[in-house]
């Protein structure tokens, strides 16, 4: 079994991260938030209302967006059109309108602007305006992340997953996502659930910790509390 028995509750407003080996169930909680997994057993709510097994894009109408593990962007387009993907969920206009800007006084076009503008202050938020008409696939490894990153944000979500965000970074690096993630919960006023490795960031930046061990939860709890229960130590730090 991928999960047994795990429950968790997120608080609104609050930083949550999971944390445990390889393996442990972490990226499969995500992916039966989002609606890719279809869980055999147990309930997922939101917000109040039930999503267990609903589609993906079902989750992301409702204001769930998440980053990947391995990144999923499309190379041969660039940052800018990248970040609009995130902005499907809000376009209003048809295809035929959108393709050629057709219709009285153009609504496609003032639509156009305004979701440019957005994914702008976005690219200004992430400082990465050097790379707005880069196309992705020529990208470094790090800003990849952010533009994923970016992608997400540009749904206007309240509760962002973000599956590992500083894998494969350096140390600046992960200090700024530190930096951007606290920022991302105070300015935009979103919930992050995080699944991440770096112990150091996890207890620096959480405001709540669930630890996993082969699909079982073992503890949550406040950063110290998790730190320094004795499952963890033994299961995820291998310390006895």
């Amino acid at each position: 079994m991928a999960l047994h028995g795990v429950s968790m509750d997120v608080e609104e407003g609050r930083i949550f991260s999971i944390i445990g080996p390889n393996g442990a169930g972490k990226t499969t909680i995500f992916n039966c938030v989002t609606g890719i997994y279809r869980p055999t057993k147990g309930n997922i709510i939101f917000r109040g209302q039930e999503i267990t097994g609903r589609k993906a894009h079902y989750a992301a109408g409702l204001g769930i967006a998440r980053t990947f593990q391995n990144i999923e962007l499309f190379g041969h387009l660039t940052t800018m059109d990248n970040l609009l993907l995130g902005r499907h969920i809000h376009m209003k206009t048809g295809v035929f309108s959108g393709a050629f800007f057709f219709g009285k006084k153009f609504p496609a076009a003032r639509e156009e602007c305004h979701h440019r503008e957005v994914v702008e202050r976005i690219i200004e938020f992430l400082e990465i305006e050097a790379y707005r008409n880069t196309f992705v696939s020529a990208l470094p490894y790090g800003i990849r992340k952010l533009v994923e990153l970016g992608r997400a944000l540009a749904m206007e979500p309240t509760l962002l997953l973000l599956d590992e965000p500083t894998a494969g970074m350096n140390q600046e690096e992960k200090r700024d996502m530190m930096f951007w993630i606290r920022d991302i919960r105070d300015d935009f006023k979103i919930t992050i659930v995080m699944v991440e490795h770096d112990m150091n960031l996890v207890m620096d930046i959480s405001d709540e910790v669930m630890a996993l061990n082969f699909g079982v939860k073992l503890v949550q709890g406040t950063p110290e509390e998790v730190r320094n229960d004795h499952q963890v130590l033994e299961a995820y730090l291998g310390q006895d």
